[in-house]
């Protein structure tokens, strides 16, 4: 039963990323469709793994280790490690309606801008590192919204 219940929440998430083609981005169907895929088989394997402030392993990840890992292994791409100088790397977006599956979004946090990353999924939501709920999918709603720093396109 709790197999069942599993697999159900992974189709119901695939299901929810593949409604990502409405966007106007310059990428094909087809290649949102193939990141889509990417970035799901990479959080079934991450998700639920704890949080750790320098951590870069499954039994704790920070989030720009998480990206380092998800942009090497499923697109062949070599980030830096920090937030901080990953958010120097690629095209800077300045507009929302240019969001695409695969992009960066890196937010400032706190009094002391503490910054974190995830990468963007379509319909408003991303994969990240919560530093209290681990590998997690989130919506951008109010609370990340007001924290947004800025969206760089890498792939």
């Amino acid at each position: 039963m709790l197999r069942n219940k599993k697999i159900l929440i992974n189709i119901m998430i695939l299901f929810l990323l593949l409604l990502t083609g409405c966007s106007s981005a310059k990428i094909s169907e087809k290649e949102r469709q193939v990141r889509v895929v990417k970035i799901s088989g990479f959080y079934n394997n991450w998700k639920g793994s704890k949080y750790r402030l320098g951590g870069t392993t499954k039994s704790g990840v920070d989030c720009s280790a998480l990206m380092q890992h998800l942009y090497k292994q499923k697109f062949e791409v070599s980030l830096p490690r920090t937030t901080e100088k990953m958010s120097l790397e690629g095209k800077k977006i300045k507009n929302r309606t240019h969001w695409e599956v695969g992009d960066l979004l890196f937010f400032k946090i706190g009094r002391k801008k503490i910054r974190h990353v995830g990468v963007y999924l379509g319909n408003n939501r991303f994969l990240h590192a919560s530093t209290s709920r681990g590998v997690i999918i989130s919506e951008v709603d109010d609370y990340w919204n007001k924290h947004l720093w800025q969206v760089r396109k890498v792939l």
